[in-house]
């Protein structure tokens, strides 16, 4: 692992960018939440040319520059042309293995799960990491299926030996939730990308993980 992937050991607030949610776009969405203190973005675009995926994603590096881990949802192919931090991958995507061939030793991989067969399964590959969910109904991923609920995460964290990401459906009314639930970082799409203050809303969730953190 690089020297970024200590810092997936105190991660908060972990922010995966949605251009068809966004108010202001997807660069826009990026500074802000790195200007928040966001330490890992994953961008995560369904549509549009390769090309222009590589054009963004090269510029959403330059933004996270040496604040931010990047990572790119799915897409080797992007990730490698950017030279960014890594890739999370889903269930249905290339294996963990093939990734890491292609990525190389030092690239952070994650990789998307719904329960423990699968977060064991996951670190017995070599993910850096797992993205459990979704925890909560979710509309932003049509095909995430239901909510497992914050009391899965204990389970997961407690069976594996990597961090714990949680996603799906997370808000500023059930966060608290998920992180006594013992998730290490939270994703939160809509919460902020659809916010007219993005820098503002990371701010709250990074203060209210690390709150509750604290207290526990």
């Amino acid at each position: 692992m690089n020297h970024k992937g200590s810092l997936l050991e105190v991660i908060d607030f972990y922010l995966v960018t949605d251009s068809g949610l966004s108010k202001k776009g997807t660069l826009s969405d990026v500074e802000n939440a790195v200007a928040a203190g966001c330490r890992i973005v994953q961008y995560r675009e369904k549509s549009g040319s390769t090309k222009d995926m590589i054009l963004e994603a090269a510029q959403i590096k330059t933004l996270c520059g040496n604040e931010a881990i990047f990572l790119v949802n799915d897409r080797v192919d992007v990730a490698l042309a950017v030279d960014a931090d890594g890739v999370h991958i889903g269930q249905d995507d290339m294996s963990i293995d093939m990734a890491r061939q292609l990525m190389g030793p030092d690239k952070i991989i994650g990789l998307s799960v719904s329960n423990v067969e699968e977060a064991l399964d996951a670190e017995r590959s070599g993910a850096d990491y797992v993205g459990l969910g979704p925890i909560f109904d979710t509309a932003t991923k049509k095909d995430a299926g239901d909510g497992i609920g914050p009391e899965s995460i204990r389970f997961v964290k407690n069976s594996v030996n990597i961090p714990v990401v949680a996603i799906g459906g997370i808000n500023k009314e059930n966060c608290t939730s998920v992180v006594r639930g013992g998730a290490d970082s939270l994703v939160a799409i809509s919460a902020v990308v659809c916010s007219d203050d993005v820098k503002r809303e990371t701010k709250s969730f990074i203060d209210t993980i690390r709150r509750v953190k604290l207290d526990m």
